[in-house]
This record gives C-alpha cells, sequence and structure tokens, in this order.
C-alpha cells in the first residue's frame, strides 16, 4: 500500500520555539493514523503545515507523490485534502446545508458570469451541489437539521457538520483535528462508526485525538509527538505499551500503561 501523504523532516519555528522539530510520517492510501502527544506537542502545528495554514521552515510535504509545501490552503483543498478543526469553524448564522454547499464550492466551475445569467449549466450544477450537500448530511446524519442554523445543533452535532462540510469537498485525506472533542460517550461511539464508514469509501484519514479508547480502536498505526518531535511510532497495541509514551503521558513515576 502506498502513502497517501508523506512528510519529511518537518520543521517550524515560532521565534525560539521550536514547535515542530524534524517529523516524518506516512499516511498509507486507505488508512487511518492517529497523530498524538500531550498537549503542546506539536501535533495542530503539523495539521497546518499540511494544510497550508503554516509554511514550514525546513522540510517537504508530499500528498498522491506530488510536493504541495507551501501552496494557498484553496489549493490544498483542491487536491484533494479536506480537514476539521480543534475548534470549531462553522458559519453560526447560515443553516446546516448552507454550511455543507460551502464545502462543494472547490468542485463548482461555474463562473461569476454564467452565475448571473442563471445559464442551464450553472443551474444544473447548483442543483448537483445541492443534491450531494444533501447526501453528505444524511451521511453524518443530520439530514432532518439541514434548514436550523449551525448556532443551533449541539456541540456534538456542530462536529458532525463539520465532518459533512469537509466531506463535500470530495477528499482523498480527510484530517480530523480532536472530532470527538466535548462528545458524550454514546456520541464517542456514533463517530467511531462514522470515521469507519469514512474509510470504507477509500478516503485516508489522519486525525488528532485526546480519546485513546477510540484511537486505540479504529487507527491502524499511531504517531506519537513530545515536544515537536516523534518519540514513537507502530500499531495502537505496541504504543500503549512504550514506555516512552508511558512517561510521556503520565510522568515518570508512574508505571502503568498510556490511557485506554
Amino acid at each position: 500500500m502506498g502513502a497517501i501523504l508523506r512528510l519529511k523532516d518537518l520543521s517550524k519555528r515560532f521565534g525560539g520555539l521550536v514547535a515542530v522539530n524534524e517529523v516524518s510520517l506516512e499516511v498509507p492510501d486507505g488508512g487511518i493514523i492517529g497523530l498524538i502527544g500531550p498537549n503542546g506537542a506539536g501535533k495542530t502545528t503539523v495539521f497546518n503545515l499540511i494544510t497550508g495554514n503554516y509554511r514550514p521552515d525546513e522540510g517537504e510535504v508530499f500528498f498522491a507523490e506530488q510536493k504541495i509545501t507551501g501552496l494557498m490552503p484553496h489549493k490544498i483543498v483542491e487536491l484533494g485534502i479536506a480537514r476539521t478543526f480543534q475548534n470549531i469553524r462553522l458559519f453560526q448564522e447560515m443553516s446546516a446545508l448552507e454550511n455543507v454547499l460551502a464545502g462543494c464550492h472547490c468542485r463548482m466551475r461555474s463562473g461569476t458570469l454564467a452565475s448571473m445569467l442563471r445559464l442551464p449549466a450553472q443551474r444544473r450544477e447548483e442543483r448537483q451541489a445541492l443534491e450531494r450537500a444533501m447526501k453528505e448530511l444524511a451521511f453524518v446524519g443530520l439530514e432532518a437539521q439541514y434548514d436550523n442554523y449551525a448556532k443551533n445543533l449541539s456541540y456534538g452535532n456542530q462536529r458532525l457538520l463539520e465532518i459533512a462540510r469537509a466531506l463535500a469537498s470530495s477528499p482523498r485525506l480527510l484530517i480530523l483535528d480532536e472530532p470527538a472533542g466535548g462528545m458524550n460517550d454514546q456520541e464517542t461511539q456514533s463517530l467511531i462508526g462514522l470515521i469507519r464508514a469514512i474509510s470504507a469509501l477509500n478516503i485516508s484519514i489522519l486525525l488528532i485525538e485526546h480519546d485513546m479508547n477510540l484511537v486505540m480502536k479504529i487507527c491502524d498505526s499511531l504517531v506519537v509527538l513530545e515536544y515537536g518531535s516523534v518519540i514513537a511510532e507502530g500499531p495502537p497495541a505496541e504504543i500503549k505499551k512504550n514506555p516512552r509514551v508511558i512517561e510521556a503521558y503520565l510522568g515518570a513515576d508512574d508505571k502503568t500503561t498510556a490511557p485506554e
């Protein structure tokens, strides 16, 4: 299985702070990879380097064998990488349907003139976008909420709406930043099923998540960061028992395994 995403010696500094230090990792095509580590380990910074929100000081990012280092975020989305955010970023005064339609935008080709004149091709594309947006809402279980404002949805459903919007851009790689954040146990169990369903569509997944029960259940492999550097990587069962990972999470004097 080839790698759809490859990071090579990626580094990022903010003044004197080294947020990411020579990080290399691969996401296999069709795989589910977890990026874990203590708070402040540099996980979200890695995501921002992949998606073009930050430019690395050193290192390269390759997607589907194409170098994408330093590309603008919208170009990276067009290539097939979509993401959600640790802090939810929805259009709160827009409906759930309108939020997902925003995710369809990068695949729409009608120009300004066609939209103004309401040409047949533009109307057809608009109809297809509506159908796609409703399909993604149904996929995440929010079809009945299509006309509700995002701000009126529960926190867990707002997380799902972000995923639906990301899926509407037709990604080959989905990057999830703490998708279970703020969810209760029942919502988290449903999320596990959703992530597996996304993977079954042959969409590769890279995720950050502090819920170790979730990552142990769904990830093929884990990469562990501490102070911006990779300290371990491998199957969840191995990572769970890794002494350095246990120390990073729990402290040097605690001899128990990493959280499940």
